[in-house]
């Protein structure tokens, strides 16, 4: 059985950019892209009215710009996905948008494959970022642990350790569930727990943070 398309709202004002990033993605048979907004206002209407699967967020859009979009597409759609893609090469940036609840972050002038690697994995759940935004976080990570060099890890059970480290390796809850003989709403109560335990509203900043602490 072929595999289902990932349905893909555009979210940019600029109507040449969505022409070619719909051009690009044309030549992958993975991505559906469904509607194209050019506001952000229009990207929570046209979010509620679809229900895509990942909307690829611009974040300076008139009207509503993509970070003060982002939390109200996932308000309206809990299980949509939000990738922010800018031009913007800022950790405030990047922060700001995880906080909204983006699972990603890619800068625009990425390629074509690895822009449809960065909608796969964010479709599945997965935190994808461009290089040179990972290594801004990095930096951050750094920064951060260097002004809190005694702050503590949190204590995690095995059981918690293993739900930690599949999560991590990019699986979903029903691939966690099944390897480890679970079922799907332990690991969805287990991966809720660890969030908490570190303090992260999202699995991007879960792992960014268990990252930081020494616990991956």
């Amino acid at each position: 059985m072929r595999a289902r398309k990932i349905r893909l709202l555009l979210a940019d004002d600029h109507a040449l950019v969505r022409q070619g990033i719909r051009s690009s993605l044309a030549a992958f048979s993975t991505i559906s892209v469904i509607g194209e907004a050019q506001t952000g206002k229009e990207a929570v209407r046209m979010s509620r009215r679809l229900a895509p699967d990942v909307v690829l967020m611009d974040l300076n859009m008139p009207d509503m710009s993509g970070l003060e979009a982002t939390p109200l597409v996932l308000k309206t759609c809990p299980a949509t996905k939000v990738l922010a893609l800018t031009v913007h090469e800022s950790k405030e940036y990047v922060f700001e948008i995880l906080r909204a609840g983006a699972h990603g972050y890619i800068l625009k002038d990425t390629s074509p494959e690895e822009l449809v690697r960065a909608v796969e994995a964010v479709a599945r759940g997965q935190a994808f970022f461009s290089p040179r935004v990972s290594s801004l976080i990095l930096e951050n990570f750094r920064e951060s642990s260097a002004d809190e060099p005694d702050k503590a890890s949190p204590r995690l059970s095995d059981r918690e350790q293993q739900i930690l480290k599949n999560i991590a390796e990019g699986a979903t809850a029903k691939e966690i569930a099944s390897r480890l003989n679970l079922s799907v709403r332990t690991v969805e109560t287990y991966r809720v727990r660890l969030k908490r335990k570190l303090h992260a509203r999202n699995i991007a900043e879960l792992l960014t943070r268990a990252r930081q602490k020494g616990l991956l």
